[in-house]
C-alpha cells in the first residue's frame, strides 16, 4: 500500500510539473522574425555607462567611447549624437578611427547660456571634423515646449550659415505636420516615429512607421527624409497595446530595419546602449531602449527564432525544485490527507514556486539603484512572506476539506462513567450587568454533575450597585457558590483568576473557567470532564458559541466570522495537539494549574497558558460541539477592541516564547505544535505588513498624479503578491464554510465581510505588539446600547479615511492619466481591491448602529449559523 501511494504521489507531481513546465514553454514558444541585417542605417548613440550621468556631469572616458564605437562599427557606419557637452565633444574625432559618420547633435533647452555654448562648440567640431556629415539643432525641443518655433528657427539659421554640412532639427513626426514652416529652414526633415509612445501594438508598428514616412514624404516632397529615431523599449510600462519587452523589441526591430533597408530609408535606431539615467525624465521605460544593455551585451539574438525568456528552461527547473522542497515540507505529516488534498497542495506549491521564480527573474531585469535595490529587497521579503502565508492557508484548507478521518476526535462522553472528579468553576467579572451574570449563575446551578463549586471573582468594579446584587444572588444560590470582590487587583483577568486559586476547594481536581456572559449546557461537565481520565490530558476545551447570533444583521455577520475559527482552525490544530486555549469553556487539570498559574504579563493569558501546557509536554482535548453560549459585542468598536486584544496578545506570546516556537529550545513542543502556533498567527502578521504596502501604494499613486510624466505605474509584480493573498483567503473562506460547515454562500460572504472589516485593527495590533511590551487590558462590554450613525462612523474613522484616500488615488489617476494601458488599469483595480477591507469596516460600523429589534424570540436568538 505505501508503494502504491508513493507511486500515485509521484505521478501527480510529474503531471503537475509537466503542466507548469508546459505553461513556461507556451509563454516562451519561438516566434519567427527576419535576421538582423549585416548593416543598418545608423544608431543613436549615448555613451553613458553605470554610474555616469550627463545631468551630474559624469562622463565616460575616451577609451570607453572608443570601445563602444568599435562595437557599433560592426553593424553600421553611421551614428547620431545629441550633445557636444563634456566628453561628448570627442565622439566625432574618435569615430574617424572606425570610419563612422556622425550626425552631430546640439542640445537645445531653456538654458540659453548652455544653448550658446553648445552651438559654438558644434560649429567648431563640424568645421574641423571629417566624420560629421550633418548637424541636428535640438531634439524634440518644440515637443517639450522648451523653445518657441521662432527661436528654434533662428538657431537653425545661425548654424546653417556657419557650417558646410546639411542642418536640420529632430522632432516627432506630428510636430513637422504642426509646424511645416520648419522645413523651409532645414536641409532635410528629421522625424521620430516611435509607435510605442503612441499606444500602437508591436504587431502593427512596422506598418505604422512606413505609413508615417509616406505621409512626411508627401508633405515635404522636395526634402530628404531621415527617420532620426525608430525603436522599441525592452522593459517598462505598457502603453495601450504596446508592451515593453525584450521579445517585442527583438521582433519589431528585426522586422523594421529589414523593411526600412528594403525601401531605402535613412534611419537611426534608438538606441545603441541602454541609458538608465534617462529614467528620471522619461519614466522607467527610458532606461531600456538600447539594442545592447548597459554592459554592452546584446539584449536579444540577432538571428533565429525569438524567445520571450531565453533562459526559461532554467527558470522552469528552479520552479520544479522550489515546488518539490515546498511540497516535501507540507506533506511531512500528511498521511491522513486524501489524494485530492495532496493534488491541491502540489498545485499550490507549483503555482507559488513559479510565481516566486518569475518575480525574481522579472525584477532582476531592472537596473539597480540604491532605491530600487531597497525596494527589491522589500519586495522579495514581502513576496516570500506572502508565499509562506499562502502555503499555510492552503495547508489548512487541504487538511480541513480532504482528511480521511480526524486524528484526535475528542467526542463528548455520552455514556455514564465512574470518573467524576470535583470541578471548581471560576467566573471572572468586571463591571458586568448583574442580570446577565445572574443568567450565567442560573445555568451553572442547573449543571447535571455530582461534585462542583462555583467561584465568582469581581475585580475592580467600583460601583457597589453593580457587584453587590451578584454577591447577594450567590448567597441565595447556596454554599456551592462563593463570591469575591477585590479592588484594587492587578494583573488583568489573569490576576483575578490567580487570586482565587488559593481559595479553590482542596479536593478539586479540575479548574474550569467561563466568562460571565456564558450560559452553559447542563451536560457540559458530565460530557467533557471524563477526558481527564487520560493522565496526559491537561486541558479540555469546548468552543465559544453565542446565543445572540440572530439579534440583528451586525451580529449575524460577527457570528458567521467567529464560527470559522472554532469549527475549522481549531479542528485541524487539534489533530496535532496544538489548539489555542481560550479563556471560556476551558478546563485545566488542577495540578497543572497550580504549577503554571495564569500569566499577568500578557493580555491573552488564556492562549499563553495553553502554550506553556504544551511546552511542558502535556496534551489538550478539543470537542467542537457547543456546550455554552455567550454574548457577542454589540458595537463595532467593541468587536474591534476584542480582536485587537487577541492579535496584540498573539504577538506578545510569540515574542515571549520565541525560543521555544522558532528554535524549539527549552520546551517539549513537537514540530507540528510549533508549526500551528506560528502558522496560525502568520495571516495576522501579513495584515500588519499590508499597512506598509498600502502606505507605499498611496505615496506612489500621489507621484503618478502630481508628476505623471516622471512616475509610471509600479511594476505589476509589486501588486501581485498582496492581491494573490487577498483573493486566496477570500476563496478559502467561501469554500471551507460550505465544505466544512455546510454554510450557504450568503453566510460565507457575511463571514468574509466581517473578517475583512477587522484587517486594519489586526494590522495595528500587530504593529503595536511588535514595538511595545504591553498595553492596558480592555474588556469586551456585553449588552451595550446601540448608537447613532455618526458615532458608528467615528468608530471606523481611520478605515474610512484610508478608504477615501485609496478611492481618491484611483479617481485622481483616472483623471490625470486616463487609462492608456493595462498596467494603469491594473494599478487602479489594485487600489480599489485594497480599499475593500476598509469599506467592509464602514459597512460593519453602520450595521452596528442599526436599532435592535423590539423582541427576539428564544428560538431565533439561539438559531445556528
Amino acid at each position: 500500500m505505501p508503494t502504491r501511494k508513493f507511486g500515485l504521489n509521484l505521478a501527480v507531481f510529474v503531471a503537475v510539473a509537466a503542466l507548469f513546465t508546459g505553461i513556461w514553454a507556451l509563454y516562451n514558444r519561438p516566434v519567427t522574425a527576419p535576421d538582423w541585417p549585416e548593416q543598418i542605417s545608423g544608431f543613436s548613440y549615448s555613451p553613458f555607462r553605470a554610474g555616469q550621468n550627463p545631468q551630474q556631469n559624469t562622463y565616460p572616458s575616451d577609451a570607453q567611447i572608443r570601445a563602444d564605437l568599435e562595437l557599433l562599427s560592426k553593424h553600421t557606419d553611421n551614428i547620431r549624437t545629441y550633445s557636444v557637452d563634456g566628453a561628448l565633444a570627442n565622439i566625432p574625432q574618435l569615430a574617424e578611427e572606425f570610419g563612422l559618420r556622425v550626425t552631430l547633435g546640439i542640445w537645445i533647452s531653456p538654458d540659453l547660456e548652455r544653448n550658446e555654448r553648445e552651438i559654438a562648440k558644434a560649429i567648431e567640431i563640424a568645421n574641423d571634423s571629417r566624420s560629421v556629415v550633418r548637424v541636428v539643432v535640438g531634439n524634440e525641443a518644440l515637443f517639450r515646449t522648451e523653445v518657441t518655433p521662432e527661436n528654434l528657427i533662428a538657431y537653425i539659421d545661425r548654424v546653417r550659415a556657419a557650417v558646410k554640412v546639411p542642418v536640420t532639427t529632430s522632432e516627432q513626426w506630428h510636430i513637422w505636420q504642426e509646424y511645416p514652416e520648419l522645413a523651409k529652414h532645414t536641409d532635410l526633415v528629421a522625424a521620430h516615429v516611435l509607435p510605442y509612445w503612441e499606444f500602437v501594438p508591436m504587431e502593427d508598428s512596422t506598418e505604422f512607421v512606413l505609413e508615417r514616412a509616406k505621409d512626411l514624404k508627401k508633405l515635404f516632397p522636395k526634402k530628404p527624409l531621415l527617420l532620426s529615431e525608430v525603436g522599441w523599449p525592452s522593459n517598462g510600462r505598457m502603453r495601450g497595446g504596446a508592451e515593453a519587452s525584450q521579445a517585442d523589441q527583438a521582433i519589431y526591430l528585426r522586422t523594421l530595419v529589414n523593411a526600412l533597408n528594403a525601401k531605402g530609408y535613412n534611419y537611426f535606431v534608438i538606441e545603441a546602449f541602454d541609458q538608465p539615467w534617462k529614467a528620471s525624465e522619461e519614466g522607467s521605460v527610458g532606461a531600456y531602449w538600447g539594442v545592447y544593455n548597459l554592459d554592452r551585451q546584446p539584449k536579444f539574438a540577432f538571428e533565429g527564432p525569438v524567445v520571450a525568456i531565453p533562459q526559461w528552461r532554467l527558470l522552469a527547473i528552479a520552479s520544479v525544485v522550489l515546488a518539490l522542497l515546498t511540497l516535501a515540507l507540507m506533506l511531512i505529516d500528511g498521511s491522513a490527507l486524501r489524494q485530492r488534498g495532496r493534488t491541491f497542495l502540489t498545485f499550490v506549491a507549483f503555482a507559488g514556486g513559479s510565481m516566486l521564480v518569475w518575480i525574481g527573474y522579472d525584477y532582476s531585469q531592472q537596473y539597480s539603484t540604491w532605491f530600487s535595490t531597497l525596494v527589491g529587497l522589500l519586495l522579495g521579503i514581502g513576496a516570500f512572506g506572502v508565499f509562506i502565508v499562502l502555503l499555510t492557508e492552503a495547508h489548512e484548507l487541504a487538511e480541513t476539506a480532504w482528511t480521511r478521518t480526524r486524528r484526535r476526535p475528542f467526542l463528548p462522553v455520552l455514556t455514564d462513567t465512574a470518573y467524576r472528579p470535583k470541578v471548581s468553576i471560576h467566573v471572572p467579572c468586571y463591571n458586568e450587568p448583574p442580570e446577565m451574570v445572574k443568567q450565567t449563575l442560573d445555568a451553572l446551578a442547573a449543571l447535571d454533575y455530582p461534585d462542583y463549586e462555583v467561584i465568582i471573582i469581581d475585580n475592580n468594579t467600583k460601583d457597589p450597585a453593580v457587584w453587590e446584587p451578584v454577591q447577594a444572588y450567590c448567597e441565595q444560590l447556596g454554599p456551592r457558590f462563593r463570591f469575591f470582590h477585590v479592588a484594587p487587583l492587578h494583573g488583568f483577568k489573569g490576576g483575578a483568576l490567580n487570586y482565587i486559586l488559593p481559595h479553590t476547594a482542596p479536593d478539586a481536581e479540575v479548574v474550569a473557567v467561563i466568562d460571565s456572559d456564558y450560559c452553559v449546557d447542563r451536560n457540559w461537565l458530565k460530557h467533557m470532564v471524563p477526558h481527564f481520565a487520560d493522565p496526559k490530558i491537561a486541558v479540555v476545551q469546548s468552543p465559544q458559541d453565542y446565543r445572540d447570533g440572530n439579534e440583528n444583521t451586525f451580529k449575524k455577520l460577527c457570528y458567521a466570522e467567529y464560527k470559522g475559527f472554532f469549527h475549522i482552525g481549531m479542528v485541524t490544530r487539534n489533530d496535532r495537539d496544538a489548539i489555542i486555549q481560550h479563556g471560556t469553556m476551558t478546563m485545566i487539570r488542577r495540578s497543572v494549574m497550580d504549577e503554571l498559574r495564569w500569566a499577568d504579563w500578557t493580555i491573552c493569558e488564556d492562549a499563553e497558558l495553553g502554550l506553556r501546557v504544551f511546552e511542558k509536554g502535556y496534551s489538550a482535548a478539543y470537542a467542537h460541539e457547543s456546550f455554552g453560549k455567550g454574548l457577542m459585542p454589540d458595537t463595532f468598536i467593541d468587536y474591534k477592541k476584542q480582536r485587537f486584544r487577541w492579535a496584540y496578545g498573539a504577538i506578545q506570546i510569540m515574542k515571549g516564547h520565541a525560543r521555544s516556537l522558532f528554535l524549539g529550545k527549552d520546551s517539549e513542543l513537537k514540530t507540528g505544535q510549533r508549526y500551528h502556533f506560528v502558522a496560525g498567527w502568520l495571516p495576522w502578521i501579513a495584515d500588519g505588513l499590508n499597512i506598509f504596502f498600502t502606505v507605499g501604494a498611496l505615496l506612489w499613486s500621489a507621484g503618478m498624479i502630481i508628476v505623471p510624466q516622471r512616475v509610471d505605474p509600479p511594476l505589476m509584480i509589486f501588486a501581485i503578491p498582496p492581491l494573490a493573498l487577498f483573493f486566496f483567503k477570500l476563496g478559502k473562506i467561501l469554500f471551507l464554510y460550505r465544505k466544512a460547515m455546510g454554510v450557504d454562500l450568503v453566510r460565507s460572504f457575511q463571514a468574509a465581510l466581517a473578517g475583512l472589516a477587522l484587517s486594519h485593527t489586526i494590522a495595528k495590533a500587530v504593529l503595536y505588539g511588535a514595538f511595545t511590551k504591553t498595553i492596558p487590558f480592555f474588556r469586551t462590554p456585553k449588552m451595550a446600547s446601540n448608537h447613532g450613525i455618526m458615532v458608528a462612523l467615528a468608530e471606523a474613522r481611520e478605515e474610512v479615511f484610508i478608504m477615501l484616500l485609496l478611492w481618491g488615488s484611483a479617481v485622481g489617476i483616472g483623471i490625470v492619466q486616463g487609462f492608456p494601458s493595462s498596467d494603469v488599469k491594473f494599478w487602479v483595480a489594485m487600489l480599489l481591491v485594497q480599499s475593500l477591507p476598509y469599506l467592509a469596516a464602514l459597512i460593519m460600523a453602520l450595521l452596528s448602529s442599526l436599532p435592535k429589534p423590539l423582541e427576539t424570540s428564544e428560538d431565533e436568538a439561539t438559531a445556528p449559523v
